[in-house]
Formats: structure tokens, C-alpha cells, sequence
């Protein structure tokens, strides 16, 4: 258990220490900021406006981080040929590739918990209103970071940073649109497009279930069986993907 949580906390050092993420926390806290400057120009959607701009922007600079962070561990070990001496010592591959997995996300809950932290005290200060929407929404968030986080550590077992950020970055996108194509594809007349729009539906992570964004823009009621069936679906994909990630690894030839 030792060697486990001191390879968590080294990933989180050598996170906390690169500068992309702190350039991204800069830029995500210059954005939640920059809230003031649209609310300017609103009159009646004062609160609808805090409330996308902020968490936009908190979900937009995370899921970036936590791409970059995630696509590129096994490619970074190698190049700074530290992966050669990790699996040299008695640590299985798995723990290491888990550890490494838990020491980037713990690098991107301490951002994301300074993050919600700015923008309730910008919704306080302004005096909206805080719902358990909002709650749900950055709570939520979390969960999404942690199915991205298992394909890019999916990714990362067996190629390079650059396919590994590519491949995540379009999982990220179809997947927030995957219940569109899985309707889509249900209305058309071809049993070859139902049947591959099913495949698409079942094989990518249905994202659209973990974004409550819109249901705090629009003060929409979550249900606490809403959230924790959104939140066990989350995670039971990510032990999907990590599972596969640690069998790839192990079979993996870093000669």
C-alpha cells in the first residue's frame, strides 16, 4: 500500500509542477473572472449568464487538463526513461499505471475544487441564486473528468501522446453527442445505420448523462436516484477502461 500512495502522490507533484497546469488554472480562474465583464450586457438573463460562463468555463479548461494530463503518462515515463526503472522495482504494472491514474486526478479535484470554490463566491457576491442543480453540475463534472481520464489512460498504454490526446479529444465530443446519434440513427429505414448507431451508443461513453449544466442554467430539479445512477455509470466505465488499460500494459514491451 505504501509504494501505491507514494506513486499517487508523485504523480500529483509532478502534475502540480508542470506548467500547462498551472497556465490552465491561470486561464480557467482569468475566465470565471471575466464573468463580470458579460454580465454587463445582460439584463434578464443575469443568473442564466454567471451560471454558463462559469461553468463553461471550469468544464471546458478541466477536461483540457485532464486530456493532456491523462493522453500523455505513459509517453512522458518513457521519454524520461523513468518507466524502465518503475517496472524494474517490486510494483506490478497495474499498480503503477492506477497510481500515476490517481495522482493526475488528484492534481485536477484540487483545481476543480479551487475552481467551484470561485465561481459560488462570484454567484454569492452577485447574489444568485445557488441550487442543488449547481451542486449537481460541478459534482458531476468530476465524474466526466473520470471517464476521460480512463481513455486517455486507456490510450496512453499502447501509443503515443499525440494519438492518445486525438483519440480522446474525439471520444470527448461523440460522446456528448452519443443519445443524439443513437436517435438519429433510430429514425432512419436502414437496419445497417440502427444497428451501427446502437454500436456507437453502447461502445462510447453516453456523456450527455453527466452533464447537469443545463439543468442548473434552467433551475431544472436532480433527483439524488438521477445522480447517483449517472454517477455509478461513471464509474463503472472507467473500471472498464483502467481494467483494459492494466492488461495492455502488462503486455506491453518497453525494450
Amino acid at each position: 500500500m505504501g509504494p501505491f500512495v507514494a506513486l499517487a502522490l508523485n504523480g500529483f507533484r509532478e502534475a502540480r509542477r508542470n506548467r500547462v497546469t498551472l497556465l490552465v488554472g491561470i486561464f480557467a480562474i482569468a475566465m470565471l473572472l471575466s464573468t463580470t465583464l458579460v454580465l454587463e450586457v445582460t439584463v434578464n438573463t443575469f443568473d442564466r449568464v454567471l451560471t454558463d460562463v462559469g461553468l463553461g468555463a471550469m468544464s471546458l479548461m478541466l477536461v483540457l487538463l485532464t486530456i493532456f494530463l491523462s493522453s500523455g503518462l505513459i509517453s512522458r515515463e518513457i521519454e524520461r526513461r523513468t518507466i524502465f526503472l518503475m517496472v524494474s522495482k517490486p510494483i506490478s504494472r497495474g499498480a503503477f499505471l492506477v497510481g500515476r491514474l490517481l495522482g493526475n486526478m488528484l492534481t485536477v479535484t484540487v483545481l476543480q475544487l479551487a475552481m467551484a470554490a470561485l465561481f459560488f463566491l462570484m454567484m454569492a457576491f452577485y447574489k444568485s441564486p445557488i441550487t442543488s442543480a449547481h451542486v449537481a453540475a460541478v459534482s458531476m463534472l468530476w465524474f466526466e473528468l473520470w471517464v476521460l481520464s480512463g481513455v486517455g489512460f486507456l490510450m496512453s498504454s499502447f501509443s503515443s501522446q499525440m494519438v492518445s490526446a486525438f483519440v480522446t479529444v474525439s471520444v470527448y465530443v461523440a460522446g456528448n453527442l452519443a443519445s443524439d446519434i443513437y436517435k438519429l440513427a433510430g429514425k432512419s429505414k436502414s437496419g445497417a445505420v440502427q444497428t451501427l448507431g446502437e454500436a456507437v451508443y453502447y461502445l462510447l461513453p453516453d456523456l450527455s448523462k453527466l452533464n447537469y449544466r443545463p439543468h442548473a442554467t434552467y433551475y431544472v430539479t436532480v433527483t439524488s436516484t438521477e445522480l447517483l445512477s449517472s454517477a455509478a455509470y461513471a464509474m463503472a466505465y472507467t473500471g472498464v477502461l483502467v481494467s483494459l488499460a492494466v492488461i495492455l500494459f502488462n503486455r506491453r514491451d518497453f525494450r
